[in-house]
């Protein structure tokens, strides 16, 4: 068996020890809640009944305890094009159920919202704490107490970080994650990103833009390319969570419905009176987490997992920072190149290996732990195959050992890159993220004079006025937790792309989120402290920057420093909160959220955890 490489044995080594107290306790209570809510025999005849009223063919068993009754959690909806195929899983589950002797039900749903839909409106100032109250809904689904495993469909950006939050607070059951597969390869990412850009510079008309955009989305499945949403799904199963090879199988196809029938059968098999059993409170430790973060930083995923591998964690009473991050980066070199840090889309990664090469490659280099607790037996070693249909029969095979697309897919001694490129930059500015995957080397250091605004809207205002034709550094503050919601801010992208272009040194400075789906444009984001004031009055440095400041930002260096004396300046005033669509009724989640390293949750911070 492979050491395990140095860096990772520390990192694991150091959030081992940080989280021992928290873990412990996460333990005690899946252990404690497992004796008293882990069997529908505490129930009530009363209670009973109710749960079982409408269960028409499955009451017998049900009623009888004859077999582990699955909890379906689902994200159900068909404006999503990811959750689409999800609208006839549930009927085709409860027959897989009864085949191995057991039953499900539909738990629940949760809100499924799309940052695609919402870029640059104002319902993105939902998205983030979507999450919440995703995790929410799912405590709600599983609370009564019905369930000895969960079925968990969720693919996008913040669903499954919230299933995934809300599913461990009910740990004690083990949990598999179904994915849907991505929808078929559209309009090649270059053609998009050049009508994007044209139209930005007023070259291109909007009807010319949505056939653009059009012949990208233009099917059921998970758009195509590497943001959060597929990032997802990488965490997924190197986190144990999926059957192996599950992730990027198309929708509507027969190995996609052998996958979801296996995994049916698999969490009959892995609940506390099965065969096998594999609680997810123990699948989900340290180590696995910190699998999750190797694979993010091998395969150049979103920055949005800076945030949500936190949150994710403490929900698994295990606490992880972005030093962690950035030392593992260091460590993990960057052996995928996936649009949007590539021309291929998971389609062509798929095809060239997937995450069965990557998992083999990371285990042959002790790159990640080969010894966590997965749904599937053998631990990550299982992970390392992929699946396929022999006479319409569900197996596997070892992934291939050599990629079939160079350009896509390296092994780990040959990488696209020494390091995984999410570093984290600080200075006096604060702390932030810095994905240099996505940014050729020559611009991972920017110096340039500020230009200080408090909304996206008005970054593009100056642009189309010519005021940015220059080196710069735009800075975009206001746009934390606590201020807005922390909404991505994708509006920047082509204009400022089209700066660089124009030979221009720029880069972005902000407290708002940019995702996966960036590049190209050299961006520290996340600022934290973000500069809306805390509880305690103190705003964060972003607040104090002005027009014409210079500021450095170096990827080399991981510095971010503003190059004046900003002590005795006052504070810029915020911008009032919006409201309308239903941007009041987040209120909560904005002031009680905490900082963007601790994973920005108003739940967690007052859960306490």
């Amino acid at each position: 068996m492979t050491a395990l490489h140095p860096a990772v044995d520390r990192v694991t080594d150091r959030i081992i020890a940080r989280s021992r107290q928290s873990r412990a306790a996460y333990l005690a209570l899946m252990d404690e809640e497992g004796g008293r809510h882990g069997s529908r025999e505490f129930l009530s005849c009363s209670n009973l009944a109710h749960g079982f009223a409408a269960a028409l063919e499955d009451k017998p068993a049900i009623a009888g305890h004859r077999g582990p009754n699955i909890g379906i959690v689902t994200a159900f909806n068909d404006m999503l094009s990811a959750h689409q195929p999800y609208g006839r899983y549930p009927e085709a589950m409860k027959l897989f159920a009864r085949e191995v002797g057991a039953t499900a039900q539909v738990a629940g749903g949760v809100p499924a919202m799309c940052d695609g839909v919402t870029q640059g409106q104002d319902g993105m100032e939902l998205s983030l704490f979507s999450r919440d109250t995703i995790a929410l809904s799912t405590a709600v689904s599983l609370s009564h107490a019905m369930f000895d495993g969960i079925a968990a469909l969720g693919i996008c950006d913040k669903i499954v970080p919230g299933l995934v939050i809300g599913a461990l607070r009910f740990g004690f059951l083990p949990a598999i994650f179904v994915p849907s597969g991505p929808m078929p390869t559209g309009l090649g990412n270059k053609e998009k990103q050049k009508v994007r850009q044209l139209y930005a510079e007023g070259k291109a008309s909007r009807s010319d833009l949505l056939e653009s955009e059009s012949k990208s989305y233009h099917a059921p499945g998970t758009c195509t390319f590497y943001g959060t949403a597929n990032s997802n799904q990488m965490l997924m199963e190197l986190m144990g969570l999926h059957l192996p090879g599950a992730a990027f199988v198309p929708p509507n196809t027969p190995l996609r419905t052998a996958l979801t029938r296996a995994a049916v059968h698999r969490l009959a098999e892995i609940g506390r009176n099965g065969h096998d059993p594999r609680p997810m409170c123990r699948v989900v430790d340290e180590k696995a987490l910190v699998n999750a973060a190797v694979g993010l930083l091998a395969t150049g995923g979103s920055t949005n997992h800076a945030i949500h591998l936190p949150a994710m964690a403490r929900a698994a009473g295990v606490l992880i920072d972005w030093q962690d991050i950035d030392e593992l980066s260091a460590a993990v070199p960057l052996i995928a190149r996936v649009y949007p840090n590539g021309s291929g889309d998971v389609n062509h990664f798929h095809a060239a290996g997937g995450i069965g090469y990557v998992v083999r490659e990371l285990l042959a280099a002790g790159l990640i732990h080969g010894d966590t607790l997965t749904v599937a037996p053998h631990g990550m070693a299982a992970y390392a195959q992929e699946p396929f249909l022999e006479a319409e029969t569900l197996a596997w095979r070892p992934a291939p050992h050599e990629s079939a697309d160079p350009a896509m897919l390296r092994p780990v001694p040959a990488p696209f890159q020494a390091d995984g490129g999410m570093r984290l930059v600080t200075g006096n500015l604060g702390r932030a993220t810095f994905k240099t995957s996505a940014v050729e080397e020559d611009r991972w250091t920017i110096e340039a004079p500020a230009r200080v605004f408090d909304s996206q809207e008005a970054v593009n205002a100056a642009f189309k006025a010519g005021e940015l034709d220059q080196d710069v550094i735009v800075v975009v503050r206001f746009q934390g937790p606590r201020a807005n919601g922390m909404p991505e801010l994708h509006k920047l992208t082509p204009p400022l792309g089209v700066l660089q272009d124009r030979g221009h040194r720029v880069a972005l400075v902000t407290d708002g989120r940019m995702s996966g789906a960036s590049g190209k444009v050299p961006a520290a984001i996340h600022v934290t402290p973000e500069a809306l004031a805390d509880r305690a009055g103190h705003c964060g440095p972003l607040a104090f920057v002005q027009d014409g400041d210079m500021i450095r930002l170096c990827g080399h260096t991981g510095s971010l420093e503003v190059l004046a004396d900003l002590a005795g300046r006052q504070p810029a005033s915020p911008p009032p909160a919006g409201q309308g669509t239903g941007r009041e009724l987040f209120a909560m989640f904005r002031h009680g959220a905490d900082g963007a390293e601790q994973g920005a949750s108003a739940m967690l911070a007052a859960a306490g955890l």
